[in-house]
């Protein structure tokens, strides 16, 4: 007998379906092989060969020569199957152990593990000599029932609507109390640039200045240290901290409960530093019948989760445009199989329908006129036009006789067909497909993952600045006290190296919006 040994090799600068059956065409000629498959989308071709005759490097070399890049991969494992199986009526560690070990002696299965707890079995198996229906029937043969774990087809796990809602809502909340703020702000603003302005051209004394500032409306006290203008962004931030915020808290709790500092922690500090210290200031304020209005933060929580969950709510309406057409592509697949039974002459002799996850390679798949191909195959009998336009993009039924590939996913349209199953399960162009979607959504691109780690440090680092702002400012003020009066009206150190510290938080969070 003559020794059959498989291998993998990667091909590259395959476009079509033609550049797959000249590769296939041109190396069956070959001596010493045996048998090839190519898959278009995962770019890797499967030889059988006698390695008394060809070696795998020649055998690469080969397909070089067709004009197209190729090179052996080494570990083959991947032409492996997997089979999950939810088995019932095991009672104890004996049952487990006869099904282990009657499944390790069946030839074409490599590995068995069963778990008595959850009644699951994993096993991988070579699709060349065995396939999940004999697996089944072994395991059924033994007096165990037995059943597919239900994959999930709905691709549930694609779906961004809820998160899209709740940032939508976050930015909304946030968006309603920030307008307002904004308004009381650039008032502000404007008044106090016509005040410096009275007070250049009129040469106001500071008493005469201070009396026109508090004449202002919004700088009326309702009670003594408590004006209109803080007043008002009290109760318009409020709402804001804790609804437009609350994604925003559970994020940071989630991310400083496993030590780490993400970007929600950083906001979550800046807007509660800065809410809480406004917060006792006014109280303080109130407390000391203060005739002058204390400096709050008010305006920062509002504006800082306006911008933020915007950008949030904007990339998972991104992340759920990508996430739609995969789950429409993962709709496309057939879930059901007629798998027939053929004699001498190819007399049909019996039909089933199976789960499509239970056709094996070399299974022979009856698909009817408007039926969808559930695997990847060859045509064995008949003649049909079919709609491959899901794979092609072209609106033309393409014909399709004996010998010509199907796609699976891709409709019949008038004659029946008898196919051969080459790619089943994950290897089929459609899985393929949706397989490098997939991990083209979950890889990072480089800068993204530069960005990450720079994150890391930068959260940790901008709390650490803004630390030692704090405790510079304070120590400067009790050193020399001039600097601060000079510079500022503000008698008290302590308030304004708050100031100061509560300034690098705040403009560090829309920084990390670069970043992100």
């Amino acid at each position: 007998t003559k020794t059959i040994s498989k291998c993998y090799v990667q091909v590259t600068g395959m476009t079509c379906a033609s550049c797959v059956a000249n590769i296939e065409r041109n190396l069956r000629r070959e001596d010493g092989i045996h048998s090839i498959l190519v898959a278009l989308m995962a770019g890797k071709a499967e030889v059988r060969y006698n390695p008394a005759v060809i070696h795998p490097s020649a055998i690469a070399e080969l397909i070089r020569e067709l004009g197209f890049g190729a090179t052996v991969l080494e570990n083959c494992g991947e032409g492996d199957g997997i089979l999950e199986l939810v088995v019932r009526g095991m009672t104890c560690a004996s049952c487990v152990h006869k099904i282990e070990s009657t499944l390790m002696k069946t030839n074409g299965v490599l590995y068995c593990s069963v778990a008595l707890a959850t009644n699951k079995a994993h096993i991988k198996y070579d699709p060349e000599i065995i396939g999940p229906r004999d697996v089944i029937q072994a395991i059924k043969d033994l007096g165990f029932t037995t059943s597919l774990v239900k994959k999930d087809r709905s691709a549930s796990h694609l779906d961004h609507k809820q998160e899209i809602r709740q940032w939508k809502r976050s930015f909304v909340v946030s968006l309603v109390f920030c307008i307002p703020v904004m308004g009381l702000m650039i008032y502000m603003m404007v008044m106090d640039s016509q005040l410096s302005d009275a007070h250049t051209h009129h040469n106001m004394s500071s008493e005469e200045m201070e009396a026109l500032h508090s004449s202002m409306f919004l700088e009326y006290q309702l009670l003594p240290g408590l004006s209109v203008m803080n007043f008002l962004s009290f109760l318009l931030c409020v709402p804001v901290q804790m609804f437009g915020g609350w994604h925003f808290y559970i994020q940071a709790y989630k991310a400083l409960k496993h030590r780490t500092a993400n970007m929600d922690v950083l906001i979550v500090l800046a807007t509660s530093v800065a809410f809480v210290y406004s917060f006792v200031i006014l109280l303080v304020a109130m407390a000391e019948k203060a005739k002058a209005n204390p400096v709050t933060f008010f305006d920062t929580p509002p504006m800082l989760f306006v911008f933020i969950s915007l950008g949030r709510w904007l990339e998972h309406v991104a992340k759920g445009k990508t996430s739609e057409a995969l789950a429409r592509l993962i709709s496309l697949q057939a879930t059901e199989a007629t798998i027939v039974t053929l004699g001498p002459a190819n007399v049909l002799l019996s039909e089933e329908q199976v789960d499509v996850e239970l056709v094996q390679r070399g299974d022979i798949v009856k698909v009817i006129p408007g039926g969808k191909f559930p695997v990847d195959g060859r045509v064995i009998e008949g003649h049909s036009m079919v709609d491959e336009s899901l794979i092609t993009g072209e609106a033309m039924p393409v014909t399709k006789k004996p010998g010509n590939t199907v796609i699976a996913g891709s409709i019949n349209q008038n004659g029946s067909l008898l196919i051969s199953a080459t790619h089943v399960g994950a290897d089929t162009t459609l899985s393929q497909i949706v397989k490098l979607v997939e991990e083209a959504q979950t890889s990072k691109a480089p800068i993204q993952q530069f960005a990450d780690k720079l994150s890391g440090y930068f959260v940790p680092s901008i709390v650490a600045v803004s630390v030692v702002t704090l405790f510079a400012w304070i120590i400067i003020g009790f050193v020399d006290f001039e600097i601060i009066e000079k510079y500022f009206l503000v008698k008290v150190i302590i308030r304004f190296a708050f100031q100061a510290s509560i300034t690098v938080l705040c403009i560090a969070c829309p920084c990390s919006l670069g970043l992100a």
